[in-house]
């Protein structure tokens, strides 16, 4: 059995995302997940997170691709994980080349190519733009009616 794991934040999931967890998935038999904490996010990638751990990691433990989700709890902990877990191949997106290719003793290390257009960066830019509209009020509420 082929095991693989990538890691992230993977807040508001995006159709980039499920891109990338299919992927990773096609890569082997099984696919872990390594989800950063919110300590993690805000303390060490200085990110803050629209949904709590808890939620997003409910939320890929529900995804057909995902078998397992871990906690991300420093930037270290990606060997022992690999060794601890049997992993065979570490996939992650390219943005990230050359920073894990000391893995490669221990398993394949694979760089994915990014889904163009997409980011958490964006959506949430988007998110900000559309309700700083004119006619819209506060996020979550519907946008004025005009006679």
């Amino acid at each position: 059995m082929n095991i693989v794991i990538t890691y992230g934040t993977y807040d508001l999931l995006h159709i980039g995302h499920i891109s990338m967890l299919k992927r990773c998935r096609s890569l082997g038999d099984r696919l872990i997940v390594g989800l950063s904490t919110d300590a993690f996010n805000l303390k060490m990638k200085n990110k803050v997170c629209i949904q709590t751990y808890a939620e997003r990691k409910e939320i890929l433990e529900a995804l057909r691709w995902v078998d397992q989700v871990i906690p991300e709890e420093n930037w270290e902990q990606k060997s022992a994980d690999v060794e601890n877990y049997s992993v065979d191949v570490f996939a992650i997106g390219d943005d990230w080349k050359g920073k894990f290719d000391f893995l490669k003793s221990l398993c394949k290390v694979i760089y994915l190519p990014r889904t163009e257009g997409i980011s958490t960066t964006l959506r949430k830019n988007q998110i900000v733009q559309t309700f700083s509209l004119p006619g819209l009020r506060n996020p979550g509420t519907a946008p004025d009616e005009t006679p």
